[in-house]
């Protein structure tokens, strides 16, 4: 069965071209298919196209659908096209003409796009719960270890004393920045592109207020060109915020990765954690956090897949849409695991307290000592070049106590009002 059925069948090799595995992905869409049909027909009878009769007898089907939908039951059948195609099929199986009426002022392109866009909405709180769970952990092992010094670095040089407290701190704050994109999509997929038709609307005096009500979004395409015009734009929006937090992930992977390297030895994890080789017995392998690295790396190239396949893409609909499925589906699907994995792995750090007793991280404590002096009275630059001349010399012997005490410093991690600034995006979302 096709909606667009006519009175030919296409080429066998056509369709399998065509369909692809659009059976497979649009399982995911069942019920959100389900759910969009029961607010337009509800919104079809307030408007005189469907009587009170017809919508309790569809709206009782449909849910029946619906149920095997959230249970994992619902089928794509051989030779059906899509959900949208299969949902429609049922309800003729089970009542007959009255199945074929829940079409009325909908195009298969609005119906799709509703799916979408009620899927990807779902789909991106479920990514933010994600995210908060690892924020926590992060908040959680920040101010654990908030008094336990480490190297900082820049140019991968030793720099000045930093703390695991930090370090846990910084990824906790950068996913807070993260989330902001991730509330930036979720407010593209929040609005209502029902009743928007092929994308040039439907001479039925549709209520489109009402299906933004029903289905719960914070506003509607007004426009219906613009509605189809959102295929593509929602999920490069979407796919902007997995790189975001894949882009965050995959850096803490690659610190994970250099920190239990043998030359640094700053954290190590349960032997059952990590992996061996072949032919060396003594090595633990940190391929858990190599693997999240490359996965992570390959989210960042979703956004421009996207890009390349909307990119020369003329106003209204093209078939080529159907294949963003293919690329943002998984996407939502592998960020949430590399999530869940990175809080399982973090529950089981453990960190070195002792890094700062070995001599090669002495000169940490340089830009300490120089303040110190300048602390007491002497000019800055004067103070600079004391220490340095001490360093030049191989003279230099550090104090090794550390003072920061403004906000966002060792001394003071301001974790709480992080926290409160992941509290306010989350709350928007709901």
């Amino acid at each position: 069965m096709k909606l667009w059925s006519k009175g030919f069948e296409p080429d066998k090799m056509i369709e399998e071209f065509t369909v692809g595995s659009d059976r497979e992905l649009d399982l995911r869409l069942a019920k959100y298919d389900i759910e969009g049909s029961m607010a337009h027909i509800r919104m079809l009878e307030s408007i005189g196209l469907l009587n009170a009769d017809d919508l309790k007898i569809l709206l009782e089907a449909l849910e029946e659908i619906k149920a095997t939908a959230e249970s994992g039951e619902f089928v794509i059948e051989e030779g059906i096209e899509d959900v949208h195609s299969q949902v429609e099929l049922l309800l003729i199986r089970k009542l007959g003409d009255v199945g074929k009426k829940i079409h009325s002022g909908r195009s298969r392109n609005d119906q799709v796009l509703v799916d979408l866009k009620l899927f990807l909405r779902d789909e991106l709180k479920n990514i933010s719960s994600h995210v908060v769970t690892l924020f926590e952990r992060l908040q959680k092992l920040s101010d654990e270890h908030a008094g336990v010094l480490m190297p900082g670095y820049t140019h991968l040089q030793v720099a000045m004393p930093s703390s695991f407290g930090l370090w846990f701190g910084a990824y906790a704050e950068s996913l807070v920045d993260d989330m902001q994109l991730v509330l930036a999509a979720y407010k593209v997929a929040n609005q209502n592109p029902l009743g928007s038709a092929a994308g040039y609307g439907s001479s039925f005096p549709l209520n489109r207020r009402m299906t933004t009500e029903l289905l719960n979004f914070g506003n509607l395409h007004f426009n219906a060109v613009a509605a189809q015009m959102s295929r593509g734009k929602t999920e490069r929006a979407v796919a902007y915020a997995i790189a975001a937090l894949a882009s965050t992930l995959g850096k803490l992977a690659m610190d994970v990765c250099l920190f239990m390297c043998q030359n640094f030895g700053f954290i190590t994890f349960p032997d059952e954690l990590t992996t061996g080789s072949s032919i060396m017995p003594h090595k633990k392998n940190p391929d858990v956090f190599e693997i999240m690295r490359g996965k992570c790396n390959r989210l960042q190239s979703v956004p421009n897949e996207i890009a390349l396949l909307t990119a020369n893409l003329p106003l209204g609909y093209h078939r080529d849409l159907q294949l963003l499925k293919d690329i943002i589906f998984p996407a939502t699907t592998e960020i949430c695991s590399c999530f869940d994995m990175c809080d399982f792995m973090l529950q089981n750090i453990r960190i070195n307290t002792d890094i700062l007793s070995d001599s090669k991280y002495d000169y940490l404590f340089t830009v300490e000592d120089v303040n110190r002096l300048a602390l007491s009275g002497k000019p800055f630059r004067d103070a600079y070049r004391e220490v340095g001349m001490q360093v030049q010399r191989g003279e230099y012997k550090p104090t090794k106590e550390v003072h920061h005490t403004h906000e966002g410093s060792i001394g003071n991690l301001c974790n709480g009002d992080i926290a409160e600034k992941m509290r306010e995006v989350v709350e928007q979302m709901k």
